[in-house]
C-alpha cells in the first residue's frame, strides 16, 4: 500500500507513533496558509515534529486520496465537507520525505467543487 494511504489512516486514527513511522527522519513539511489561516511560517523538520503538526492540523478531518498536480495526495475536509487542506508528499517508496500542505482558502476553492 502507498505510504500516503497509510498516512491517511494513521492521521484519521490519531495514531502518532504510526504517523511518525511513515515519515523519513529528516522529513520536511512546508505549509501554505497564505497569511489567511494559522500555519507555520517556516518549514517544519523532523519526523516527530511533522507527525505532531499533521495530527494537529488534521484533527477530526475526513481524508480522501486524491491526485494533486499529477502526484499522489490527500484532501482533508471538515465535517461539513468544506476543504481544510490539501497535501502532497514526496520521497517514496518506503518513507515520506517531504510534504507540501496547502491551507490557504483561496487555493482550496477548487476543492470545494468535490465536496
Amino acid at each position: 500500500m502507498h505510504p500516503l494511504h497509510l498516512l491517511a489512516g494513521a492521521c484519521e486514527a490519531a495514531d502518532l507513533a504510526t504517523v511518525e513511522s511513515l515519515l523519513a527522519p529528516g522529513v520536511v513539511a512546508v505549509c501554505d496558509g497564505g497569511g489567511l489561516v494559522s500555519a507555520p511560517s517556516e518549514p517544519v523538520r523532523g519526523a516527530a515534529e511533522v507527525a505532531s503538526l499533521l495530527l494537529t492540523l488534521l484533527a477530526g478531518a475526513l481524508l480522501t486520496r486524491e491526485t494533486v498536480n499529477g502526484l499522489p495526495g490527500l484532501a482533508a475536509r471538515r465535517a461539513d465537507g468544506s476543504p481544510l487542506a490539501v497535501l502532497v508528499a514526496n520521497g517514496f517508496p518506503a518513507e515520506i520525505g517531504s510534504l507540501w500542505i496547502v491551507l490557504n482558502p483561496d487555493k482550496l476553492r477548487r476543492w470545494s467543487l468535490y465536496s
